[in-house]
C-alpha cells in the first residue's frame, strides 16, 4: 500500500492511502472519484460517457441477483490454423475476462422474467466471433427456442469474424442467423442491446432482432468510411458509425442510458407476455 507523510513536524505519522481513488474519464478527460463512478455503473456523471463494462459486470447489473445459470462455459477456442500468438492471445483474454471465450451464455431472470441471455465481451479480443462464440449464440437460441423463453443479447464487439480462424469464422455468421430465422418461425422474442457491434458480428445476430437497443454513444455499424468509399465509391458522414446515427435513420429502435436498460426490457418482456 502506498503511504505519505503529512507535511509539518519532523517525525510525522505516515497516512495510509488507498491506491486508484480517482478514474479519467476517456469521454471528457474530467477526475472522477472512483466509488461515485462505479455506483453510477461505469457512466460519466459530467459528459454521460458510457465505458465499457466486462461481461461479468454487465451480467451483475442486468438479471436478478443468483439467478444466472450458466450454458457452455465449457467451450474453449482452437487453434485450426495454428496462427502466429493467437493461442498466448486466447490464454492471456481468458486471464483477464474470466472467460474461455469472448461470450458468456446461459439462463436468468430480469424482474423476474426468465430469459436466455448472451453478453459479447469486448476485452476478449475485442468481442471478435470465433467458432466458440458462434457455437454459444447459436445454442443459446435453440435451447430458448426448446423452452420457449425470450433471448436477449448483449453485444460489446469491436469486430466481425476472428480472422484467427479463417473460414470457421467466417461461418458463424450464417449459423447465427439461421438460429435467429428458427427463432422467428417459433414466434420467441428476440432482444439486442448494442454497446458496440461491428462487422461480421452486427451484420448477423446483431442487426436481426425484432427490437434493436443501444446505450448512448455506441459504435455501430459494419464497416469504417474509408471501407465503404472505397468499395462503393460513395462519401458517408463521418457520424454513420454511431448509435444515433443509427437511431435517427430507423435501425435502431430506442437508445437507453445504462441504468434504464434493465427496467426498460422487463417492461418490454410484460408487454410482450403480460
Amino acid at each position: 500500500m502506498n503511504e505519505e507523510r503529512s507535511v509539518g513536524s519532523a517525525g510525522a505519522t505516515p497516512v495510509a492511502t488507498l491506491p486508484n481513488l480517482w478514474v479519467k474519464c476517456t469521454g471528457c478527460e474530467s477526475m472522477i472519484y472512483r466509488k461515485d463512478f462505479e455506483q453510477n455503473l461505469k457512466v460519466c456523471p459530467r459528459c454521460q460517457y458510457h465505458h465499457r463494462l466486462g461481461a461479468w459486470e454487465r451480467l451483475a447489473i442486468t438479471v436478478d441477483e443468483g439467478s444466472f445459470e450458466e450454458w457452455d462455459g465449457h467451450l474453449a477456442p482452437k487453434d485450426p490454423l495454428q496462427f502466429p500468438d493467437y493461442a498466448a492471445k486466447v490464454v492471456r483474454d481468458a486471464q483477464k475476462t474470466r472467460l474461455k471465450d469472448a461470450a458468456l451464455t446461459g439462463r436468468a431472470t430480469i424482474e423476474g422474467w426468465t430469459v436466455a441471455i448472451g453478453i459479447t465481451d469486448f476485452q476478449f479480443m475485442g468481442g471478435s466471433m470465433g467458432s466458440v462464440v458462434g457455437e454459444k449464440i447459436t445454442r443459446l437460441m435453440e435451447r430458448a427456442e426448446t423452452l420457449r423463453i425470450p433471448v436477449f443479447i448483449i453485444i460489446g464487439s469491436g469486430g466481425g469474424a476472428r480472422m484467427q480462424e479463417g473460414l470457421l469464422s467466417l461461418m458463424q455468421m450464417a449459423k447465427t442467423s439461421a438460429a435467429v430465422a428458427r427463432l422467428k418461425e417459433a414466434a420467441i422474442p428476440y432482444i439486442v442491446l448494442l454497446t458496440d457491434s461491428m462487422a461480421g458480428v452486427h451484420a448477423s445476430f446483431g442487426s436481426l432482432a425484432d427490437i434493436i437497443l443501444s446505450e448512448p454513444g455506441a459504435t455501430v455499424g459494419f464497416t469504417g468510411p474509408r471501407v465503404i468509399e472505397l468499395s462503393l465509391k460513395i462519401k458517408v458522414p463521418k457520424e454513420h458509425r454511431t448509435a444515433e446515427y443509427q437511431f435517427a435513420h430507423g435501425h435502431i429502435d430506442l437508445i437507453l442510458p445504462r441504468k434504464q436498460v434493465r427496467p426498460t426490457v422487463a417492461k418490454i418482456l410484460q408487454f410482450w407476455y403480460g
